[in-house]
């Protein structure tokens, strides 16, 4: 199996799809192609959210605004899986991740990917990544020590994204916004048993209720729930949390557990 994420859109994601089957005979299954564009640390959460719900299987995440520089292309085992990517900081989220979920300490190398055909300066997806992720599906995630365009470097020198903790300030709780999905929803750092047993929360300057389900306010209502990631979000039932909340990636988010605003 082969997976496949990127930025892209169409038609690009085809010509990838073109060069690994032309060298090996994948199953290829794609995670998204709409990644939010030029942003690699949106991009790492939806990898470290959604790569570890598939089997043994080589992974190719391109979201590369460096493309054509000099920062690195890699490929990286983590025990059955291999994720290949643009060094800026795609890979490590979901490494760790992948890692933390192995009941057993899971083998660990990270490759410099070396392609000795021309490349194009704008579409390494193309011309680097999806030969090197049909290289490693076709040799074994196992054998990615062998294969001639891998060499092995530190997965320590490798760029990192380190997505940020919430702070607790005098009863509040300072989160951040990770990602806004496609529905609206505001996903926050904020880890959703902070919620446990709340019925009512305010964030910001908003008296907001807690609710297990969408269907728990009525429709057009804003609600605080657990998301399937397990981070606190924002949200409206039927309606985009992001507009309703006027919140955006980056933003901060205080969350006050106490039932009026005054405590700010």
């Amino acid at each position: 199996m082969l997976t496949l994420a990127s930025d892209f859109g169409s038609p690009y994601p085809a010509a990838m799809k073109g060069v690994i089957l032309s060298r090996t005979d994948a199953q290829l299954i794609d995670i998204a192609h709409d990644l939010p564009r030029q942003d690699p640390r949106a991009a790492a959460f939806w990898l470290r959210e959604t790569i570890p719900w598939f089997p043994p299987a080589v992974h190719l995440a391109v979201v590369d605004p460096g493309v054509g520089t000099d920062r690195r292309a890699i490929a990286v085992r983590v025990g059955d899986h291999a994720i290949v990517a643009p060094d800026n900081g795609l890979a490590r989220p979901v490494v760790r991740r992948l890692c933390a979920e192995h009941t057993d300490a899971p083998i660990v190398a990270a490759f410099e990917i070396t392609i000795d055909d021309p490349a194009s300066t704008t579409f390494h997806g193309r011309d680097v990544f999806a030969p090197a992720a049909a290289e490693i599906h076709a040799a074994g995630v196992n054998d990615m020590a062998e294969i001639d365009l891998l060499s092995r470097i530190d997965l320590g020198s490798c760029v990192d994204i380190a997505f940020p903790t919430p702070a607790v300030d005098d009863g509040v709780i300072h989160g951040e916004v990770l990602v806004v999905d496609d529905f609206g929803n505001v996903i926050t750092n904020i880890p959703g048993e902070e919620l446990d047993g709340v019925e009512t929360a305010i964030v910001n300057d908003a008296s907001v209720p807690v609710v297990e389900t969408f269907a728990g306010v009525d429709r057009g209502e804003r609600l605080l729930t657990v998301g399937s990631h397990g981070y606190v979000e924002c949200d409206v039932n039927q309606g985009r949390g992001d507009e309703a909340f006027g919140l955006a990636v980056g933003d901060s988010v205080r969350l006050s557990l106490s039932s009026t605003p005054e405590s700010f």
